[in-house]
């Protein structure tokens, strides 16, 4: 946004309303599964009878092709759409899959250091934070990713979510985790609800392993890549295998880069002040690269092929229970992929940790009605 002060002058569109295309197409070729269908079925009717609605689906279960049909049926009525989420990365993400499959549609994605897009945009994909700029400029808001930082944690990015919509446009809130506050707000107000506890391709979610990592810290002081952590990573270069390092600080992770270069000088770190990062991720998509070091920021909206994840140091505050939700379901989400190794390196459990192990095997034994290990 810049630098903005009780001075600086906020202009708002006071001219006539302008009127948007009724004439939208869906290019998308995919079949959904018979929950993904219901679902989008509810999403639609809810957002036509202006309804809020949320939309709890485990992560890979088809959460964006979910949103296709409903945002199809609000274009063609002529109503302006924004899909906002905390995140940049997910902005990144769901971007190019939203212009490619409506391809009659001005679209603009919208992020800190955005390139300028010309049009008036109807459909609009950004970070809650730029919502900042609009008030009553949608029809419909859907909140993806809605539990994640800083979303959750910052009241004026909730407060933005209903500035920009109009006075009865419906929410739609997306999540693989909904927070304790969303659910009792979802009951409160008598929203409409929809879940999917299985993936699109019917396998199970990857479920995490635990293993010791004493003293990790100490070891990459010492220029010591901790032995187990180097072994998983030799074995995922061996085998050709992307892979994501999660580590707990920025700190940690720049001391364990240049340890990891010495392995293979192709694997990069990213953090969320990267000025590179969407490049590096690219880089990783593209098997240009073997593996990134990266924080929590690549812990949600992204999607690799058959790519293995660690993280380090996850007894740290900053890996919450839905955290580790999500950065496990990074794995295994290809149909060609379906399993993965998902490892959880410690110096001791904890209470998170085994949340996040137990919600995921919760929801396997719910998708599928028997044991999952």
């Amino acid at each position: 946004m810049g630098r903005v002060t009780s001075c600086t002058d906020l202009i708002t569109w006071n001219g006539t309303i302008p009127k948007f295309s009724r004439k939208h197409r869906l290019d998308w070729n995919g079949t959904f599964t018979e929950a993904q269908s219901k679902v989008s079925k509810e999403l639609t009717e809810s957002i036509k009878q202006k309804n809020n609605h949320l939309v709890h689906a485990v992560c890979g279960a088809g959460k964006t092709e979910i949103l296709f049909p409903a945002v199809l049926a609000a274009l063609k009525k002529g109503l302006r759409v924004c899909i906002a989420t905390p995140r940049t990365d997910v902005v990144l993400e769901l971007f190019p899959r939203f212009k490619k499959v409506f391809p009659d549609t001005i679209s603009h994605a919208l992020y800190g250091n955005a390139p300028v897009q010309s049009g008036l945009a109807q459909l609009v994909i950004a970070t809650t934070h730029q919502l900042y700029r609009f008030e009553n400029a949608f029809d419909v808001v859907i909140i993806d990713e809605a539990d994640a930082f800083p979303y959750t944690y910052d009241p004026t990015l909730q407060k933005a979510v209903f500035k920009v919509k109009k006075q009865h446009s419906p929410i739609a809130l997306v999540t693989a985790t909904p927070s304790h506050q969303i659910l009792a707000q979802v009951k409160h107000e008598k929203w409409d609800y929809s879940f999917i506890p299985k993936r699109y391709h019917g396998h199970p979610l990857p479920v995490p392993q635990f293993h010791s990592l004493w003293s990790y810290d100490k070891q990459f002081l010492k220029g010591k890549i901790p032995s187990k952590l180097l072994e998983w990573t030799k074995t995922r270069l061996k085998n050709n295998e992307p892979f994501l390092i999660f580590f707990p600080t920025i700190k940690l992770m720049e001391i364990a880069a240049p340890l990891f270069q010495q392995i293979n000088e192709n694997i990069l770190s990213v953090h969320a002040e990267d000025a590179d990062r969407k490049e590096k991720v690219l880089k990783l998509r593209n098997e240009e690269i073997p593996g990134l070091l990266t924080t929590t920021i690549l812990e949600r909206g992204i999607t690799i092929k058959n790519v293995q994840v660690a993280v380090v140091g996850a007894e740290s505050k900053i890996f919450t229970s839905s955290a580790l939700i999500q950065i496990s379901g990074r794995v295994g989400r290809n149909v060609d992929f379906p399993s993965g190794e998902i490892i959880f390196y410690h110096h001791g459990i904890t209470t998170e940790m085994d949340e996040a192990r137990n919600e995921i095997i919760r929801l396997n034994k719910e998708g599928f009605g028997a044991k999952t290990t």
